[in-house]
């Protein structure tokens, strides 16, 4: 592969990482909230020992856990780029 095209690649790997990361901080800032209130329903159902309340609860928390597979699934491909920025710069190295 020519230095021009392992170039190009890795900027557009780069452009990728960064909004992976950007995506990345969004994720997590609104994960600490959906696990805050999750957190709050739950105190809520045992307070108030209604199924209301812990339907509420049920709900809360499987967006919580919904919001943390998909920073999983943002990990994942942040490592799958970052193992492919290493290939390129190794490549670029040998030629």
């Amino acid at each position: 592969m020519s230095k021009r095209t392992i170039e190009r690649k890795l900027r557009r790997n780069s452009d990728r990482l960064r909004a992976l990361r950007d995506d990345l901080s969004v994720v997590d800032a609104q994960l600490a909230q959906l696990a805050d209130e999750a957190g709050e329903w739950q105190v809520r159902a045992l307070v108030a020992d209604s199924p209301g309340a812990d339907v509420e609860h049920r709900h809360a928390q499987e967006h919580a856990d919904a919001m943390t597979g998909h920073r999983q699934h943002v990990l994942a491909s942040i490592a799958e780029l970052e193992q492919r920025q290493d290939q390129l710069l190794d490549e670029m190295s040998r030629s």
